[in-house]
């Protein structure tokens, strides 16, 4: 592709050399450049480009998008100066594959909790109303029915747009993503052209990164501002900060709430262990999905089916088809009659949502036993917070790690012990090794007990140091009841 077509995509302030030349390839990494390549100096979040400019034109760029041009500049190269290079990054990376997310309906999905579950069902509706479809997810990237291993919630712009294209290339028309506030604020959705937008809720996570709950927040409203005129915004209207998340936005603002009038309304009528009946709008749908938390998932889909134009009166019976994601609310039951739950619950208001729905369902003549962890090199400010979560609404709590990464397993939960009372520290064990703390739990439980294995979810591999081990908790939890 010509370097003009691609500049036409972004905003330059300033062009040194020539612009009509053959560009092969774009690149953020200096060590993927080769012949021809356009290499983007990206500020990161702990490596800044600029400092790889001169490796990139020694492997062959031949165009060099920046933030700075440099002073001794080669005369051979191209140079684009631009306000930020993340930006141009992901104009251009839409550019370079043809601009896909205009020919697919993209709905993206943002928030602290929910965003897997919603993205998920929102991609197995299309599906079900005969488009084809793809998804971005946490969990995994599809085409269709091909899986993609997902390294990230949100993908880097350059494969994100690759695999948008390859979505185009297979005759889909619809595509659900997950958007990360880490995405927003870092522009990997910059270029993108979205037909709707949902947000879920918003608790606190991701302080590591972000530093504040405001710079938190602003980041998941960034995305609603880049919404286009003739989109969808599809928000919370029980959550607290639902309308502040689309005050700015220039897309048709809708509502959805369990709780208040809202253009979707949800109604629990019947929760159990194994499902649920839900009234969406007056209609009552059985489904096989557990929870207040789930039923509102499943009403922002329900919206969203309806704002994508698919056929109100299917709707309904397609949503009782709808299956939970793997590894979220997944139940587990032993020969005995105890009943195992894996969830991916890492921030403290998941992991209260899921608690609170197990303790409306089994009341308090079963034991709940919970076993969870947090993880390390992340925000230390919620590792108390996620232990009482815990105690309190668990009659055992044991203490383990989860991805402790570079720190001390020990010391982690160490951190969440210092949130307990003395009194609270009685209903909680503390074991380091994970399989052994599922072991235990599944040791301590009685006949119709219910064992929640919070944190981890779908995620087959357990991070210690700088080795990644394999462990699921699916795996641990099947194994540990085949030796009752």
């Amino acid at each position: 592709m010509l370097l003009s077509a691609l500049l036409s995509s972004i905003i330059t302030e300033e062009v040194i050399g020539a612009d009509n030349i053959e560009i092969s390839d774009i690149t953020a990494d200096s060590r993927l450049c080769k012949r021809d390549s356009l290499f983007v100096a990206v500020r990161g979040v702990y490596v800044d480009g600029h400092r790889f400019i001169s490796s990139a034109v020694s492997n062959g760029a031949c165009a060099v998008v920046c933030e700075e041009i440099p002073e001794d500049v080669n005369a051979e190269i191209t140079w684009i100066k631009v306000a930020n290079s993340s930006v141009a990054l992901g104009c251009l990376a839409s550019r370079w594959f043809g601009d896909p997310s205009r020919e697919l309906s993209l709905i993206g999905v943002t928030g602290t909790n929910g965003k897997t579950t919603i993205a998920t069902l929102i991609y197995e509706m299309a599906r079900l109303n005969n488009r084809r479809a793809g998804l971005l997810s946490t969990v995994v990237n599809k085409i269709e029915d091909e899986e993609i291993p997902s390294t990230h919630t949100t993908p880097d712009p350059i494969e994100l747009n690759g695999l948008l294209r390859r979505m185009v290339d297979a005759g889909c028309t619809v595509a659900a993503m997950e958007v990360s506030s880490h995405a927003a604020h870092q522009h990997r959705i910059a270029g993108l052209h979205f037909t709707g937008g949902i947000f879920t809720n918003l608790t606190r996570d991701h302080l590591d990164y972000h530093k504040t709950f405001e710079a938190y927040l602003q980041a998941k409203q960034s995305f609603f501002d880049i919404l286009p005129k003739g989109a969808f915004a599809l928000t919370n209207l029980d959550d607290r900060n639902g309308m502040i998340m689309v005050q700015n936005t220039r897309a048709k603002v809708y509502t959805y709430s369990l709780r208040a009038d809202a253009d979707f309304r949800g109604r629990v009528v019947e929760d159990r262990i194994d499902g649920m009946a839900i009234s969406f709008n007056g209609v009552e749908v059985e489904t096989l999905f557990t929870g207040r938390f789930n039923a509102s998932n499943l009403t922002a889909v329900y919206g969203a089916s309806v704002l994508m134009g698919y056929d109100n009166e299917r709707i309904p019976v397609e949503m009782s088809r709808l299956e939970p994601v793997s590894g979220r609310f997944q139940t587990f039951r032993s020969a005995n009659g105890i009943t195992a739950i894996v969830d991916y619950a890492h921030t403290p208001d998941a992991l209260i949502n899921v608690l609170d729905t197990i303790r409306e369902i089994v009341g308090r003549k079963n034991s709940v036993i919970t076993v969870c962890g947090c993880g390390g090199n992340r925000d230390k400010g919620k590792r108390p917070l996620m232990a009482d979560a815990a105690v309190r609404r668990s009659d055992r709590v044991i203490l383990t790690s989860d991805n402790p990464r570079d720190e001390d397993p020990s010391a982690i939960i160490d951190d969440m012990r210092s949130g307990l009372t003395a009194e609270q520290l009685t209903k909680t064990i503390t074991i380091v090794d994970r399989r052994e703390a599922i072991r235990t739990a599944v040791a301590l439980a009685r006949p119709s007990d219910v064992i929640l294995i919070a944190g981890k979810g779908h995620e087959t591999y357990q991070i210690i140091g700088k080795e990644t081990n394999h462990f699921d908790d699916r795996e641990e939890i099947r194994s540990a009841f085949a030796t009752i």
